[in-house]
């Protein structure tokens, strides 16, 4: 199932909170250009694991490795990405996606005891479960159980993953002074922010003449401290992410095979269908009429 982001950055979950609120994604990594994911978030906490390939998993600005049979845990609400580094074929990465009122009601005890002490902790942007460490033996299982128990669907599964979501919790409650913790800085916090706000520009206005300045307006700074931004979180300018954006739009807008390579351009704010073939074939390896003529 692929990711797919309102103009928020905020990734649409397909389950429902008022029903049971969680959702099993596999393969997705397949779906996607260069088997790398956007940067994106969602309210909802997120737990992954890197099946038999090495994951970057990118959290706030921070690069976390996965080695196959690593597992990790994305509290809510915060920037993240995923990219992988090394394997022969997309890593099927499980992971699921899931709310605390999995647990309890935003308004019982349950949830205000146990699960908002996790979800506001600013310092505990994720945690990493090494398969290698064996104080984290119990948590493997039960991430593993609820794979299997969110992929068969059998009679009762839900129980089963209620129960386990429960347990890792209560795993997380009992242990979270002892859990690592990453000290965030307001200037950290505030170019987060300001991230998500230009990011949204550009998931709006991608379709449109962007300028260098128009993105920096989008979060009220200057033109350099938007570089810096961007730089500091995704490694390249605010108009290169524009661009790759605008790629990975293209990307996807080809495979469904409903438009004309001009009109796949002219949608995704290239200037030209020449520019967009070259930006196209510097970005992927081929050009954007290989993979049109492959889809018919």
């Amino acid at each position: 199932m692929p990711i797919i982001l309102d103009h928020q950055l905020r990734e649409h979950i397909p389950h429902s909170a008022a029903e049971f609120p969680i959702t099993y994604f596999h393969d997705e990594l397949s779906t996607l250009p260069d088997w790398a994911g956007p940067l994106h978030w969602h309210p909802d906490f997120e737990i992954a694991t890197a099946e038999c390939g090495v994951l970057d998993y990118q959290v706030g600005d921070q690069h976390i490795v996965l080695e196959p049979g690593d597992s990790i845990f994305v509290n809510g609400n915060i920037l993240h990405g995923i990219k992988q580094l090394a394997g022969d074929a997309p890593d099927p990465m499980p992971n699921i996606v899931f709310s605390g009122t999995l647990i309890g009601p935003e308004t019982g005890t349950i949830y205000k005891k146990h699960i908002l002490p996790i979800a506001q902790c600013d310092t505990l942007p994720f945690i990493v479960f090494r398969h290698n460490d064996h104080a984290y033996t119990e948590i493997h299982s039960l991430i593993r159980d609820i794979y299997r128990q969110m992929d068969e669907q059998a009679v009762c599964y839900e129980l089963a993953v209620q129960r386990n979501v429960n347990q890792l919790f209560e795993y997380l409650f009992r242990n979270f002074t002892e859990l690592p913790k990453t000290e965030s800085t307001r200037i950290q916090i505030n170019n987060q922010v300001r991230l998500q706000k230009m990011l949204t520009y550009i998931y709006e206005h991608y379709a449109d003449a962007v300028t260098l300045e128009d993105i920096a307006k989008a979060a009220n700074i200057s033109r350099s401290e938007a570089g810096r931004c961007f730089h500091t979180y995704m490694g390249c300018s605010p108009i290169d992410a524009l661009i790759q954006y605008r790629l990975q739009t293209a990307h996807q807008l080809l495979s469904e095979q409903t438009q004309t390579l001009q009109q796949i351009s002219d949608a995704c704010g290239f200037n030209s269908a020449n520019y967009f073939s070259r930006q196209f074939k510097k970005r992927y390896g081929y050009a954007p009429s290989y993979r049109f003529d492959m889809g018919k």
